[in-house]
């Protein structure tokens, strides 16, 4: 018996699958969080001692909801690496960005877990989010190279100095990120009433830092663009540019808004929402600065090992 297979173009779109999956749970994550509902489930792996499931109210069924969505996303991360497997022909550089999302997804578990039961402190939260993050980024950068030929070495589309510039642009997206987690630990919305937050700084001051940097990439972004139009690059990063330019805006007057409203859950939510769009668009922009002789249906590629890309 033939076994089965997997062409590279379904392969992308599973992929794409596991990306819109990853992006989701960290908005449903936001939400047990925004409703209080953090340890709705008291334990884990159970949801209650001597019980999976949860009891007919909303707190618990909140958790209990989101846990049931970690399956699923559990499901398509097994589905992605399976594939990677049956694709034809096998790619090494599939294979290990695809196992590393059930690697990363395997880590995931065991710090909600810890988070659950260490009562929801500030730093394991931090850290559950950021890690989402990271998953994201091994999706995307998936995603990316599902749709392009193997063996082949990437083509800057841009100018060495665009490159830097770029580079500068995704690693302070990655510190306003990092900054945006200091800010949820400090602030109220811990996820449960009776959870301590961090004391290491001030609301006031962690929000006005975090704005500060959220400025600066704001003007790098602005910077950026510029000079995409200048160069005359292409019009796929010219896009992404744009895009993430009114992303980062549309970010920032939510930041503002949801701190001067004194934090209500719903704007808060929104941010939360807004940051992972904005992580999204910056990979995918940095990606986008190079590219390589995409995959096609008509025309099997060569299986020859090559990296995995990195975002810029």
């Amino acid at each position: 018996m033939k076994p089965p297979t997997l062409s590279p173009l379904a392969y992308r779109r599973l992929c794409l699958v596991a990306v819109v999956a990853l992006a989701a749970i960290v908005v449903t994550g936001g939400a047990v969080r925004l409703t209080g509902s953090g340890l709705g489930c008291s334990t884990w792996p159970q949801c209650e001692p001597g019980s999976y499931t949860s009891a007919i109210a909303f707190r618990p069924l909140v958790e209990f909801g989101n846990r049931m969505v970690t399956i699923a996303v559990g499901v398509i991360t097994a589905a992605v690496a399976g594939g990677s497997l049956l694709l034809r022909p096998r790619r090494r550089d599939l294979v290990w960005l695809a196992w590393g999302l059930v690697l990363g997804y395997v880590a995931q578990a065991v710090l909600g877990g810890l988070t659950v039961l260490y009562k929801l402190s500030p730093l394991l939260v931090m850290g559950h989010f950021l890690v989402s993050m990271l998953l994201l980024w091994d999706a995307i950068v998936l995603h990316r190279r599902a749709g392009q030929r193997a063996g082949t070495r990437p083509r800057s589309v841009v100018g060495p100095e665009l490159r830097w510039l770029a580079r500068l642009l995704v690693g302070t997206a990655g510190v306003v990120l990092v900054m945006g987690t200091f800010v949820s630990g400090t602030g109220p919305h811990s996820g449960d009433l009776g959870t301590h937050r961090l004391g290491l700084i001030s609301l006031r001051d962690i929000s006005q830092l975090h704005a500060d940097f959220v400025l600066f990439l704001t003007g790098l972004t602005v910077a950026t663009l510029v000079a995409l139009q200048v160069a005359k690059s292409p019009a796929v990063p010219l896009r992404w540019a744009r895009i993430l330019l009114v992303v980062i805006v549309v970010q920032g007057a939510v930041g503002f808004a949801q701190y001067f409203l004194h934090l209500p859950s719903g704007l808060v939510g929104l941010h939360v929402a807004g940051a992972t769009v904005f992580w999204v668009v910056t990979l995918y922009f940095s990606l986008d600065l190079s590219a390589r002789e995409p995959v096609t249906a008509a025309e099997p590629v060569v299986d020859v090992p090559s990296r995995a890309a990195l975002p810029v």
